[in-house]
This record gives C-alpha cells, structure tokens and sequence, in this order.
C-alpha cells in the first residue's frame, strides 16, 4: 500500500537510513554498557553497577521509538546482530575493559551517539519529518546528558 504522510519516498528513505544508523549505535552501545553492569570490578563497584543499570536500562527503552519509527516512515528496521554492526559506529569490545577505561569507552559511546543524531537532523529537516526531529531531539537530550556524567566521574 502507498505510504501518503506528507513526506515524498526519496525523504523517508534517506531518513530511515539515519534513523538505522542512530538504531545501530543504539543497540551497541546498549550491549556494552549491559556488559559493563556484569563484568564492572574494583571500588568504584558498587556506584559503576548501579549506574551501567539505569543506563542500559534508558538504552533499552530508546530501542523501540528509533525502530518504530523507522516503520513508520516504511521501512524496515535492522533484524541481526550484524545489521546492527554493519549500521553502527561503536566498536565492539573484545575483552572485558579495566572500570576507568568502561567509563571512557561509555563517554565515547555516548558521543558518537550524539554525532549520529546530529547527522540525522539534515534528512529529517529536508522533509519535513517533525516526529523524527522530536526523536532526535530527545536523543540528543539524554546523551550529552549522559555523557557530562560520565565525563564527571573521570575528573
């Protein structure tokens, strides 16, 4: 069936194809900062625990809005494991990282986040898409936010 919600077809790719990607750094760096909450030691533990849950849990949360949204506009969203890799930007760990440097790497997670987003904002504000703007703008919101938190634990 035709998709007819004001956005022309060459518009509602190009920004479901930004929506993957912001979808792909999403999904990682939600898989690394759960894999932090399980593997975190040292005495910063308990605080470090506590604070990957709420984030992971946020990252989770987000999952859903990007991909549906992504429908929405008429497209389908990543469905594999190596989609979402293909689509984001975050490196995978390949061993469990030192408690300081799982906070760097979750700065730099957030980040590159954050730069997704804000390369999202050009296909979205080229059609008209006011709904994935408002998304982008939440995300946007909780990241830099999440990221001046993490920064502040490294001063």
């Amino acid at each position: 069936m035709q998709i007819n919600i004001g956005i022309p077809e060459a518009e509602r790719s190009a920004i479901s194809e930004s929506l993957k990607k912001l979808l792909g750094d999403t999904y990682t760096l939600y898989q690394k900062t759960h894999s932090y909450h399980w593997n975190v030691t040292g005495p910063m533990f308990q605080t470090l625990h506590l604070l990957f849950m709420t984030q992971y849990t946020e990252l989770w949360n987000a999952i859903d809005p990007i991909a549906e949204r992504i429908r929405a506009l008429g497209y389908y969203a990543p469905v594999s494991g190596s989609e979402f890799a293909k689509y984001s930007s975050i490196a995978e760990d390949k061993e469990v990282p030192k408690a300081e440097d799982m906070i760097r790497n979750l700065v730099e997670g957030n980040e590159a986040v954050i730069r997704t987003a804000r390369s999202a904002y050009a296909p979205a504000e080229k059609g008209n898409d006011q709904a994935s703007l408002d998304l982008l703008t939440q995300r946007l919101d909780i990241h830099e936010k999440t990221a001046w938190m993490l920064r502040s634990l490294l001063a």
